[in-house]
């Protein structure tokens, strides 16, 4: 399968051009409390890698973003011109592991941020191969190798579907907004959606087995196709964002993006489920440490540990508060705890790993390094020592540069003592 990237990505010779504007943004990056940067010593986080995807890469399939065509002479938002002459490769909310050494797994979100606007976005899973720059070298890009198609050929999901009348029955971001990812022992994957909210789960082909399951408690969306005139009980894009698989790969543990309704403004509710009884239970709710802030992933590095990625909305300079915890999960009633393990927003980068910049303009690169996508939403744990992030764009929103659409950043940390 071929793939194509933008014919606008900055030469090699550009890069190192624009490494002497980069110095000046070294300076202003965002410092931790006190006003002070990380120092780099050995025992706490660095900067270990960075692979970055073109915005304009594309996969064979449809036209897509139909919807977000703004008219006009060009028909471009921050530079990318609507439809795109196929399937884009962005915005990634999930990610495991690969088929092979040095590859992953990244699971797309649901296209353009709502129903309305992504029915021509097909769902899907990319395999790519990160080339890390690091301080070794590497060249800092990333192979798009294939994908993992979502689908219903069955007609299990038990509502319709954009492409109700087809014979594969693919899904859409018009029928799901799938936000994290975890694959089971078997292969199967499992899949945290916010539309429902609800569980989904596939073959390792990407079919759909069962129909969607249900969050307990009567958590409803105002996405759920079954709404009808009920009302919904969570806030929309609130839903299942985070969702975990303990490392006997029978357990699910979701964290809930933002806090019910009705229920204290910093807790965000969590919740376990058991494939094999089928049945839910409850945790004490993890605390964010602002009501407006976002659990954007988690992974389980045991039964009841997490590491937890929570972020603000901030993008570009604005980009403030994002950090990964490690939580002690705790039984309903008691106190869940929690330690920083790394700031994202001020990552330690004494080696500039992230110089030079990919474009004149790009912020938050040098010494620290600030993660500056709105939506840094995908965790995965690479070794006991070792944090890999992603980035979901938002295409086409802007973040590292002021004027430009996002590309994918993929981001290594090194965490001594995980």
């Amino acid at each position: 399968m071929s793939m194509t990237r933008s014919e606008h990505r900055a030469s090699s010779a550009r890069r190192l051009a624009l490494a002497v504007a980069a110095l000046a943004v070294v300076a202003p990056a965002v410092a931790h409390a006190g006003g002070q940067p990380p120092s780099p010593g050995r025992s706490g986080p660095t900067l270990a890698g960075r692979a970055v995807l073109p915005v304009e890469t594309y996969a064979p399939g449809p036209p897509s973003g139909a919807a977000l065509d703004p008219g006009g002479p060009d028909h471009t938002v921050n530079g990318i011109r609507f439809p795109t002459p196929s399937q884009p490769v962005e915005g990634f909310s999930g990610i495991v592991s690969g088929r092979r050494p040095g590859e992953i797994l990244a699971m797309a979100d649901n296209g353009f941020g709502g129903k309305g606007n992504s029915q021509d976005f097909l769902i899907r899973a990319y395999y790519l191969a990160p080339h890390f720059k690091t301080a070794r070298g590497g060249s800092g890009t990333v192979d798009v190798r294939g994908y993992v198609q979502f689908s219903d050929p069955r007609g299990v999901i038990g509502f319709p579907i954009v492409r109700e009348g087809t014979a594969r029955r693919v899904l859409t971001g018009g029928d799901i907004d799938p936000e994290s990812i975890q694959r089971d022992q078997r292969g199967h994957y499992w899949i945290g959606d916010e539309f429902g909210p609800w569980i989904l789960h596939f073959d390792a082909r990407g079919r759909l087995l069962e129909a969607p399951i249900p969050m307990p408690d009567g958590l409803v969306s105002p996405n759920n196709p079954h709404l009808g005139t009920g009302t919904a009980t969570v806030a929309n894009s609130r839903g299942i964002e985070a969702m975990a698989m303990t490392p006997d790969g029978r357990h699910l543990v979701v964290v809930l993006e933002g806090a019910v309704p009705g229920d204290d403004a910093g807790s965000r509710r969590v919740y376990v489920y058991d494939t094999k009884t089928h049945a839910f239970s409850r945790r004490a709710d993890y605390r964010a440490e602002a009501p407006g802030n976002f659990v954007a992933d988690a992974q389980a590095l045991s039964v009841n540990r997490l590491l937890v990625l929570e972020r603000d909305g901030g993008r570009g300079e604005n980009a403030v508060f994002r950090s990964v915890y490690d939580v002690q999960l705790a039984a309903p009633g008691k106190m869940t705890t929690k330690r920083s393990v790394v700031d994202l927003a001020a990552i330690p980068d004494p080696n500039l790993v992230s110089l030079p910049p990919i474009h004149a303009g790009d912020v938050g690169l040098g010494n620290p390094f600030r993660v500056a996508c709105e939506s840094i939403e995908a965790l995965h744990v690479m070794s006991s020592s070792r944090l890999m992030l992603g980035c979901d764009n938002n295409f086409p929103n802007t973040g590292r540069n002021p004027d430009l659409a996002d590309d994918n950043e993929f981001i290594v940390v090194k965490v001594p003592g995980l």
